[in-house]
């Protein structure tokens, strides 16, 4: 059985290539963006950064609540989101800085909370909408992050080397759980409330949603485990995680079918309550995307993040086919990675133009995300030997 993955010469090749292209873009964005045009150049980077934060963060959220419900299912590849999820850190990183070049820089013109000049409704959110609470939250949550998505990975490594009985088994499924139990309610109460608000729905800060945090973590959710099941069927194609079958894939198949129209759900409440409202505060956030410039990029996010799951993975055979997972998962973080781009350029760019920026700065995170956890993956084995569900994972059947 092949258990220690070596990295493939033409994975980490790739990996350098689209890493290339993403500094390549952002030099020349740097150079055709400046002065009164660079608010395009710090959107697509504030874009990017947190849309593909929070999609390797939902490895650690998949950790995390497969292990508060007992689930043994994912045991056979819970090497892959660890080794996901370890990007954790160099993407918040990353995001941190951007934030501060938008909110001490004032690069751009992002956040127009920054300046209030008077507007009733920015002096109004201004106890929450300042730089000091802005920077001291994003600090917080995003170390908070990292540090426990460390804790779990590190938890699982420990494992390898124990010998366990009865008794310690206990103990460790009771240690995996309160580290899991915390990060799950820090991860409630950041990215499901207050994190999307402050980073990605204040660019449009005379308008609101209480929906809003839930509909972000509906797109990344369902992009991370697209991102997980690439990952597994990248291995299984290479002939590593033995344990894992159709049966698994089915399963990480079913969820993606699941979250999908989940998201959409989300969507139609979102729109269906505003529209129906007709409030000329709340309908001013979708004027721009429905009837302006961005309405092809609206429509066209529905399609794919919606239409096409809903119709091709809808299928038992479909989500049993490593082939066509593969294709919709990708299809499935493209789709949301043009979600997180109408939900930013229209309240900032205000108009549409070719994404050749934005998407040369997205190849350069994934080329980022598949050297890292390429590189985790090598490092230590790929099955979790002493996981107390080891085996309830390998005779999975759904």
């Amino acid at each position: 059985m092949k258990d220690q993955f070596v990295v493939p010469a033409r994975l980490k090749t790739t990996s350098f290539v689209l890493l290339g292209i993403g500094l390549l873009t952002l030099l020349i964005g740097l150079f055709a963006f400046h002065g009164e045009h660079s608010t395009r150049f710090w959107a697509g980077l504030l874009q990017n950064s947190t849309f593909f934060l929070m999609v390797v963060l939902a490895s650690t959220f998949f950790i995390a609540v497969t292990t508060l419900a007992h689930g043994g299912w994912q045991v056979a590849f819970l090497r892959v989101p660890q080794a996901i999820s370890m990007a954790v850190p160099v993407l918040g990183v990353i995001v941190l800085v951007v934030l501060g070049c938008l909110i001490f820089g004032e690069a751009g013109h992002v956040y127009h909370w920054l300046h209030p000049h008077g507007d009733r409704v920015l002096e109004f959110k201004s106890p929450f909408l300042n730089k000091g609470f802005v920077s001291v939250a994003s600090i917080i949550t995003v170390g908070l992050w990292i540090l426990l998505t460390i804790k779990l990975r590190r938890m699982s490594l420990e494992q390898d080397t124990l010998k366990l009985d009865e008794n310690s088994r206990k103990d460790q499924i009771w240690k995996g759980t309160v580290w899991c139990g915390l990060f799950a309610v820090v991860f409630a109460l950041s990215m499901g409330s207050t994190t999307p608000w402050i980073w990605l729905m204040s660019i449009d800060a005379h308008w609101y949603s209480t929906m809003y945090s839930w509909y972000t973590f509906a797109s990344t959710w369902v992009s991370g485990l697209s991102l997980i099941a690439l990952f597994v069927i990248y291995l299984k194609g290479h002939g590593y995680l033995s344990f894992v079958n159709e049966e698994h894939l089915h399963d990480l198949g079913k969820f993606m079918f699941a979250f999908s129209i989940f998201w959409a759900y989300l969507w139609f409440s979102q729109y269906m309550l505003i529209w129906y409202a007709n409030i000329p505060e709340e309908t001013v956030y979708f004027q721009p995307r429905v009837w302006g410039e961005f309405r092809p990029v609206f429509f066209l996010n529905l399609i794919i993040n919606f239409v096409c799951p809903l119709l091709i993975m809808m299928k038992r055979a479909t989500k049993r086919n490593y082939t066509m997972v593969a294709v919709m998962a990708g299809l499935i973080i493209f789709g949301h990675w043009l979600d997180f781009y109408q939900m930013v350029m229209p309240g900032t760019v205000k108009e549409l133009n070719f994404p050749w920026f934005e998407l040369g700065v997205g190849l350069g995170f994934v080329g980022l995300i598949i050297l890292i956890t390429a590189n985790q993956l090598a490092k230590a084995p790929l099955t979790a030997k002493n996981h107390p569900y080891l085996k309830e994972s390998i005779i999975h059947h759904t």
